[in-house]
């Protein structure tokens, strides 16, 4: 047509809107205001001639200053179109950023006076972009789809990873272009991880009484635009030439990673926005149409009914909000071209008028939509409203985060010895046994049930809310206190064991024979992640040993204390990470240890051996009663997988603090080949064992296992 660009604009309870046209360089001054037509069922639009790409814009809406009933209507302050495919500019934290009147210590009435001033030049604006004239490789059209049975998750930081990599040009450290560099890749592939799940990329902003304190929000849980990728991710280059430069690294990044075989999942915050509760900024939703935005709790004066403890809910008992969310989703799946979600407070998403439902329109349009059918979705499977804790309940294609395999894993390892080396008792271990086997108490449900495999459980030990790996062996307290929190936030629910002494051990120590029961503490938990029925996710970096110093929470530290390192010069660093890659090898080459049914105990065929079999340390089969003996603390699990392959594995664990007599499990066949003990610092030393004769030993033989530790024994 004329070159122009068509503008809708949702605010039903609106009686105008104003489109604001800037000129290229953002200068308030220059700001043409058009008004929009409408609203026709709730909605502003217009065709605008001689607009294209490039042009910066914003929205003014005019309605009624009523915040008693929630309506917040102010055409002083200049507000992000929800729909913007880019934001350039940053946000500024005074008082012209607020829709009442507040003092410069940002304090006043929530429900007093609309504040007059313009913000004009204290907002990002957005920004409009030709996608049509994006390069014409299309990064969805090579994904991997890689089957869920082989998927490995490696969740990242896309500053996070790479802003120390002294091995990348400087100007590709911490950006999406260094994340796709052949160096990281090639550490991935090595690693053997088969995706990559990143920490937000949707365009977010700091929280005000964070910026108050020099700090900022590293995790990105903050959003400002569910269209826009996070500009500052992007090389300098990319980011002068502007925001069609920047998408354009975002789908190169995505595009080299499938081209290595790798996936790319983003953590997706739909739960809330960057806004706050009512005393927060005016930015976007707020201002356009509160009211159908944000959830409310029904009282007078209107109150937000926080259900995700950031100070607002999107409400998905709106039609439109759900409609916003598809289209996000669908954006960086056709345009963007990623495999895959994982979605933050996910039973935010799924609640309705009666409260949750894995039947909420949100979560079956995800399921069905031709756009992300055969995606990956992940729920976070709780929030912190009423009955928030959800996890199994999602339903197909659903897979979901389990804490309470985490919470299993670490009592069973680090809890549990902690309290038996103070003579306490410990948990009975069914329950980690449960966990190992995928967990069908929690997603054995549905209609059939066992419809869902034990791919539906992402399990995982550490994840970027938490202590590392490294921090979980030698930290039983949070050390937050670069928060300027007091040491308040995060979880005290840890179940973490410093095995003797709080923090680092110097080398001059008395204290540092502890170190290497720290190490194979580490193993323990990283064997005991990827061996175990389910889909596993690691966190970025523990695969090196990386330490944040005891800082579980870890959301505002954008420096060393987050990033991950790469130049460490210890040599166990450089043991585990050869330990981790042996691990994921042995799961990518056992069948076994990757079943896509749930275990039944029984024989694949007839006289068969059963596909999941216990064993106590007398190499007898699993009693009830020994299933319920508080003392018991070793134990053998035998794994084989379905015909026509031939593959079984023996894994046995020790928990106890002391040595203990194993008598190994007796199958049919070959003898037991000894492929990885936790005991050894690096994969080499089978070579040792083999040249001492124990790696093949028939069932029924006598072996001895050293305290806090596990074996892994394959046969074909």
């Amino acid at each position: 047509m004329d070159g122009g660009v068509d503008v809708a604009v949702l605010a039903p309870h609106a009686t105008g809107i104003d489109l604001c046209l800037f000129d290229a360089d953002g200068t308030v001054g220059s700001e043409r205001q058009i008004r929009l037509e409408g609203p026709r069922h709730g909605v502003f639009s217009a065709h605008v001639p001689g607009v294209g790409a490039g042009q910066r814009y914003g929205l003014r809406a005019h309605g009624p200053w009523d915040p008693m009933h929630g309506l917040r209507y102010n055409p002083a302050k200049l507000l992000v179109d929800p729909y913007a495919r880019a934001l350039v500019g940053t946000l500024g934290f005074g008082p012209t950023t607020y829709g009442h009147t507040v003092d410069d210590d940002l304090q006043g009435d929530v429900f007093g006076l609309a504040d007059p001033r313009d913000s004009a030049a204290d907002v990002p604006h957005g920004v409009v972009v030709d996608l049509a004239a994006l390069p014409e490789e299309d990064p969805a059209a090579n994904r991997p789809w890689t089957p869920w049975s082989e998927t490995v998750v490696y969740e990242a930081h896309v500053k996070g990873l790479t802003r120390l990599a002294a091995f990348l040009p400087r100007e590709l450290r911490g950006t999406y272009a260094g994340l796709a560099h052949p160096r990281v890749i090639d550490h991935l592939l090595r690693l053997g991880v088969t995706a990559v799940e990143l920490l937000p990329i949707h365009a977010f902003t700091s929280e005000p009484h964070l910026v108050a304190k020099g700090l900022t929000n590293y995790w990105g849980y903050s959003t400002l635009g569910f269209f826009a990728p996070h500009a500052a991710y992007a090389t300098a280059k990319a980011r002068k030439a502007g925001p069609a430069a920047v998408l354009a690294e975002v789908r190169s990044m995505v595009r080299t990673l499938h081209d290595a075989g790798l996936e790319v999942l983003l953590d997706v915050v739909y739960n809330h926005t960057a806004e706050g509760g009512p005393g927060g900024q005016h930015l976007s939703w707020r201002g356009l149409d509160s009211v159908m935005y944000y959830a409310y709790d029904g009282n007078v004066p209107a109150t937000y009914a926080d259900v995700t403890g950031t100070g607002n809910s999107l409400d998905f008992r709106r039609p439109e909000v759900v409609r916003m969310t598809l289209d996000s989703l669908r954006y960086w799946a056709d345009v963007v071209g990623v495999d895959g979600f994982r979605f933050d407070l996910a039973v935010t998403l799924g609640r309705g008028v009666e409260g949750f439902t894995p039947d909420h329109p949100t979560l079956v349009a995800a399921a069905t939509d031709p756009s992300l059918h055969g995606l990956k979705l992940i729920a976070e499977p709780w929030d912190v409203g009423p009955g928030g804790w959800r996890t199994g309940e999602f339903g197909l294609p659903w897979a979901e985060w389990n804490d309470r395999f985490r919470n299993s894993v670490r009592s069973f390892w680090l809890a549990d010895p902690a309290r038996a080396a103070h003579g306490l008792p410990g948990h009975r271990v069914r329950e980690l046994a449960t966990r190992l086997s995928g967990s069908v108490d929690l997603f054995g449900g549905g209609s059939p049930p066992l419809i869902r495999g034990p791919e539906a459980s992402i399990n995982y030990v550490t994840a970027h809310d938490g202590f590392t790996l490294a921090d979980l062996v030698a930290y039983e307290h949070k050390d937050n206190l670069a928060n300027g929190e007091n040491n308040r936030d995060g979880t005290d629910d840890n179940r973490s064991w410093n095995h003797g002494v709080e923090g680092p051990v110097p080398l001059d120590s008395p204290a540092v024979d502890l170190v290497p029961l720290r190490r194979r503490s580490i193993r323990n938990l990283f064997a005991t992640l990827v061996l175990s029925a389910g889909t596993p996710m690691i966190t970025a970096g523990d695969e090196m040993g990386r330490t944040q110093q005891g800082n579980n929470n870890a959301y505002c530290q954008d420096n060393e204390i987050s990033w991950v390192r790469w130049d460490s010069t210890a040599a166990w660093r450089a043991d585990l990470l050869e330990t981790a890659s042996h691990l994921l090898t042995l799961r990518r080459e056992h069948p076994a240890l990757r079943s896509l049914r749930f275990y039944t105990g029984t024989s694949h065929t007839d006289g068969g051996l059963p596909d999941l079999a216990w064993y106590d340390p007398t190499g007898e089969v699993f009693s009830h009663d020994r299933w319920h003996d508080p003392a018991l603390r070793t134990f053998q699990m035998v794994r084989t997988a379905r015909p026509p392959l031939r593959d079984i594995v023996l894994v046995v664990f020790n928990g106890s603090l002391q040595p203990e007599e194993v008598v190994l499990a007796q199958t049919e066949g070959d003898p037991w080949l000894l492929v990885w003990d936790s005991v050894w610092e690096h994969p080499q030393e089978q070579r040792e064992a083999a040249i001492g004769g124990v790696l093949h030993l028939p069932g029924g033989v006598t072996i001895t296992m050293e305290a806090l530790s596990m074996r892994v024994y394959v046969t074909r």
